[in-house]
């Protein structure tokens, strides 16, 4: 193509060359100018202001500023002070919307990685996490591509092209594979949820259902759990969010509740006397706190105390040892006020029959044979 034919065809004086690539020139040095004034404002921020979340996002963003699209923006302001002829005019909106846009995507693109790159470490106590990091990687990944996928769509339809059957398709592509690997989905969604929410971490002791232990491992499908009898559970991220979980490890404080039970003919006055010794005996123990203790049942065949205590540390060790010595201690108090722990016996009437038949007699003449008394302990 001959270059002057072309300039030619193009009906463009001398002035307005020379006005359009002066104007060209400035907007370049004045956009230039502005963006290196602006990141220097941003760079000379304090050490508290410069962590915030907007200015952060702002000066590592702008970093990301091509001196190409500056360019080639500075370019088309230049062009638009041309009267090009149609053709050329539509082509220049086109290539604006191409600039413009490509610089916004590549805004968006690092916007997100920075975004998400606070908020995980904002969140996480342990930096080292791989579970954190893999779920950051994945949001990551998954932003990102969405922000270029509509950035093509909207320059297709900016060029023109008809993106709705291809958008269609895309949905009804993206609905059949979500349903082929919906369980998969399911497990990976869930693991994306315990990386935000944080329901327990690696390290924490957890209950769930019928399984409890030690969370080894959380990956993007399934959570491995060390239980306490020694062998690793591998359970689905999904079906672990079903259940409710508890998480023992998060435990500040332990509520315990237990019962004393003493013989129903304990007198009355005796039967008063032990809540009192029961108080006397918890608050004489480290690391609890007393709640109550009240006579709570009476039938035939026992009376029963309810205890009531706090335990003011999670430790297990330290639980069990002190429910030992207040059952030692409560056992040396019954058997000091002489009250008896033993259940009520148990009167079991026992028809013998007649070591041989006894001949066939009247109704009325007939005698029925001895009955015997046995006294047998409860539970016979």
């Amino acid at each position: 193509m001959d270059i002057r034919a072309f300039i030619a065809s193009l009906d463009i004086s001398l002035t307005n060359a020379l006005f359009a690539t002066g104007l060209a020139v400035a907007a370049f040095l004045a956009i230039h100018t502005a963006l290196v004034l602006f990141r220097r404002r941003l760079d000379k921020l304090s050490d508290e202001a410069a962590h915030r979340p907007v200015a952060e996002v702002l000066r590592r963003t702008l970093a990301r500023t091509s001196n190409l699209v500056v360019l080639a923006t500075a370019v088309l302001i230049g062009l638009s002070a041309l009267d090009l002829p149609p053709p050329w005019n539509a082509r220049v909106g086109h290539l604006w919307f191409l600039t413009l846009g490509l610089q916004l995507a590549i805004y968006l693109h690092n916007a997100v990685k920075v975004t998400a790159r606070r908020y995980f470490q904002t969140h996480s106590q342990h930096g080292n996490d791989g579970q954190v990091t893999i779920a950051h990687t994945l949001i990551i990944w998954v932003l990102q591509t969405a922000v270029w996928v509509i950035f093509a769509l909207a320059l297709l339809s900016n060029m023109g092209i008809d993106v709705s059957t291809f958008v269609a398709s895309l949905g009804i592509g993206g609905i059949a594979i979500a349903l082929a690997v919906q369980n998969v989905l399911g497990d990976l969604f869930a693991s994306l949820s315990i990386a935000l929410d944080k329901p327990f971490e690696v390290g924490d002791f957890i209950s769930t259902g019928s399984i409890s232990g030690t969370v080894e491992k959380v990956g993007l499908k399934t959570t491995r759990i060390r239980a306490s009898s020694g062998e690793q559970i591998v359970i689905s991220n999904a079906s672990l969010l079903k259940d409710t979980v508890s998480n023992f490890k998060r435990m500040q404080t332990r509520r315990v509740v237990f019962n004393l039970r003493a013989h129903p003919d304990t007198p009355a006055a005796l039967a008063a006397r032990v809540p009192d010794a029961v108080k006397a005996i918890i608050e004489g123990l480290d690391q609890v706190s007393f709640g109550r203790a009240h006579l709570s049942k009476y039938d035939q065949n026992f009376i029963e105390y309810e205890v009531v205590y706090t335990m003011l540390t999670a430790d297990y060790d330290l639980f069990m040892n002190t429910q030992q010595a207040i059952l030692l201690a409560s056992m040396q108090m019954f058997a000091d006020l002489k009250i008896s722990t033993a259940p009520r016996a148990q009167q079991l009437l026992l028809q013998e029959a007649a070591e041989e038949a006894a001949p066939e007699l009247p109704i009325e003449g007939r005698v029925r044979p001895p009955a015997t008394l046995r006294s047998l302990p409860k539970g016979t």
